[in-house]
């Protein structure tokens, strides 16, 4: 396999970056009219704010190219080189059966293909028996299984979904099973093997975390995961799984953990209209809760469906108000109060920024504490991504294999 980087080298690096600068990755400009870093970045801060929501929305998936006040461009760069992965994306020139791809939406087939072929990049020794952890209808592994011939094992929950690709397996006449497992209890554990090729494409936090500590005790010759959600774990705050990452400075939250997951390269038009109408509601309701009670903090507000939105602004803050046990004057300026929201959901996206530099390297700081963990175990690992931005943003790979032992010849 190749090694692009020494890990240890790189985590210790990021883990030394990031902890120095953890007081501005962590500001929550949306609760925090006033940030940490704005005191010592006034020129930076200033310019932040005078810009409009449009620039940036813009700015969001391009901050490389933001042409903003220092420090902002030392830490672009400063980003940029601390999260340098080799890019293993190649479209895929095979042809498949139409069952192959059948009920996948277009985005999704193509995660899989580049994913099927990027985790065969570079393995001393070909699969012998694919598994896929969380595998839904095990399009992942049936395509793999199809390309080389191996058997197949398949653990989903739903026993629905078990049934459907059950069905298609047996169409393209592949040795395949789908087991009802719930892949975090012991009963699914068990049925990892030695000869498995574990695949998990976007396994959420906990799950892709216990995939590698059972695939650790199971020996499993071969791991090939792109993790996803990393703040769906057990517990409120992170528990690393590398030595080194647990004698780091840096504590990380559920909130932390969800930085990474901030960047929007696929959200559709309307869902950014109606997540930014909500957003602009609620920082209205903000401003008029912290002049009315002259307390200057954030108030927790519940979730709303997308119904409350058609209600209207002024029933909208009622319904925040009521909940809160706060009572609106009807003498509110709600044209004015409004105005003042989507003003501040601008600033609020200017300045997340600053933060959004940091989205990448902390990212990294993860997979490479999943990487260390696997060199810990024995295994030969590599990190690279599968596909492009646009495709998914969770884009990276992790390919591990257990190191075999060389045989020893007679001279």
């Amino acid at each position: 396999m190749d090694y692009p980087m020494d890990y240890a080298e790189r985590f210790q690096q990021l883990d030394a970056w990031l902890a120095r600068y953890q007081s501005v990755w962590r500001a929550t400009p949306f609760t925090q009219h006033k940030l940490p870093w704005e005191q010592d970045w006034p020129e930076l801060a200033t310019w932040l704010r005078s810009r409009s929501l449009a620039e940036a929305e813009q700015a969001h998936t391009q901050l490389q190219a933001l042409h903003a006040p220092q420090p902002f461009r030392e830490l672009s760069l400063q980003a940029e080189a601390l999260s340098q992965i080799p890019d293993w994306s190649v479209a895929p020139v095979q042809s498949w059966p139409e069952l192959l791809e059948r009920h996948i939406p277009g985005r999704k087939w193509q995660q899989i293909t580049r994913f099927a072929q990027a985790s065969q990049r570079g393995w001393s020794q070909p699969p012998r028996h694919w598994l896929d952890w969380c595998a839904g209808k095990g399009h992942l592994g049936r395509l793999l299984a199809w390309q080389g011939g191996q058997p197949l094992t398949c653990l989903e929950q739903d026993a629905q979904l078990n049934q459907d690709g059950r069905a298609l397996s047996q169409a393209l006449q592949l040795n395949a099973q789908h087991l009802d497992y719930d892949v975090m209890t012991p009963t699914a554990w068990n049925q990892l093997r030695p000869d498995h090729s574990l695949v998990a494409l976007h396994a959420c936090g906990q799950l892709h975390m216990t995939l590698l500590e059972q695939a650790v005790v199971a020996g499993c010759a071969q791991i090939a995961l792109s993790p996803c959600c990393y703040n769906r774990v057990d517990g409120t705050h992170y528990r690393p799984l590398s030595q080194r990452a647990r004698q780091s400075r840096l504590h990380l939250s559920k909130r932390d953990l969800g930085l990474p997951l901030q960047a929007t390269h696929t959200a559709g038009q309307r869902s950014r209209r109606l997540r930014d109408q909500s957003m602009a509601w609620r920082l209205a309701f903000d401003v008029w809760q912290r002049e009315v009670t002259g307390r200057d903090a954030y108030l927790p507000t519940p979730s709303k469906p997308e119904s409350a939105m058609g209600q209207g602004f002024i029933a909208f803050c009622n319904d925040l108000a009521q909940h809160h046990g706060l009572k609106l004057s009807a003498s509110t300026d709600w044209t004015a109060l409004e105005s003042r929201g989507w003003q501040r959901l601008a600033e609020v996206r200017n300045l997340e920024l600053v933060g959004g530099l940091f989205r990448r390297p902390l990212e990294v700081w993860l997979l490479l504490d999943r990487a260390l963990f696997l060199q810990e175990a024995g295994y030969t690992v590599s990190l690279g991504l599968f596909a492009p931005a646009h495709l998914t943003p969770r884009n990276f790979l992790l390919l591990a294999e257990e190191k075999t032992e060389q045989p020893i010849t007679s001279l």
